[in-house]
């Protein structure tokens, strides 16, 4: 549904979905976990991509969670408690733009992961952590303009690691949309280019959509089920195919 190399994770919801296609044409069950571990072990044991796990455990449990990932290499999802109209809710205020770049996730990561050698850079990941618990229990006390504001905290954070995250293009539309209202937002890939989301209150909306009308916006939806086998049959081969999303 979009292009490739714009930081919403479609590699990995390609891989997660790819293989539980594989594990459906053996007549293999395999839970959510085993096929986020498989798709990590695929893109970056295999593969060698130097890329972190969150997106493949998104694409395959969906549904809004807090992920930890521990020391001892174990992923830990714990689904958040929002009630199904606040989750509308909290959709409502949110809006993505693309800012009509496509560029390397590979080659930023990279240049991210060298910098850790720096005591300062490893620290500005350090100072980003505290947030997701904050978060966490604001979105589940319907506190959810604090959203936008750690969208903000950790994309300024986040830009300090390498000059290759952001560019003066990126960031002019990010101050145009809250000098125009937004709370707080974010670019949704590794740096460069992609989508950038922004949590901005409904009255405002309209306000951020002339500020970036050169930008194309995309509706989105939250899903709540994650990977999942939609069509399932055998042909008269003896063969079988299916169809994932």
């Amino acid at each position: 549904d979009i292009p490739a190399g714009t930081g919403l994770g479609s590699s990995s919801a390609f891989t997660v979905g790819l293989l539980h296609n594989l594990y459906t044409l053996q007549a293999k069950y395999v839970s959510k976990n085993r096929l986020a571990e498989d798709a990590c072990e695929m893109e970056i044991d295999i593969l060698k991509e130097p890329i972190g796990k969150q997106d493949q455990y998104a694409s395959a449990f969906g549904g809004i969670n807090m992920i930890e990932f521990l020391q001892d290499g174990q992923v830990r999802v714990e689904l958040l408690a929002i009630s199904s109209e606040d989750k509308v809710n909290l959709q409502k205020n949110l809006l993505m733009f693309y800012t009509k770049t496509q560029r390397s996730a590979s080659a930023i990561l990279e240049k991210q992961k060298n910098s850790m050698s720096d005591r300062d850079k490893f620290e500005l990941l350090g100072e980003m952590i505290p947030y997701v618990y904050k978060l966490r229990d604001a979105l589940s006390q319907k506190q959810f303009d604090y959203l936008g504001e750690v969208l903000h905290k950790g994309w300024c954070l986040k830009k300090k690691i390498t000059n290759e995250i952001s560019n003066d293009s990126i960031d002019s539309y990010y101050e145009k949309a809250l000098e125009a209202g937004a709370i707080g937002g974010k670019l949704l890939c590794a740096g460069g280019g992609g989508f950038l989301l922004f949590y901005c209150p409904l009255k405002n909306q309209d306000k951020v959509r002339h500020a970036l009308h050169g930008l194309f916006e995309l509706k989105f939806d939250f899903d709540y089920e994650g990977s999942k086998v939609i069509y399932f049959d055998e042909d008269s081969s003896g063969g079988a195919y299916g169809f994932f999303e």
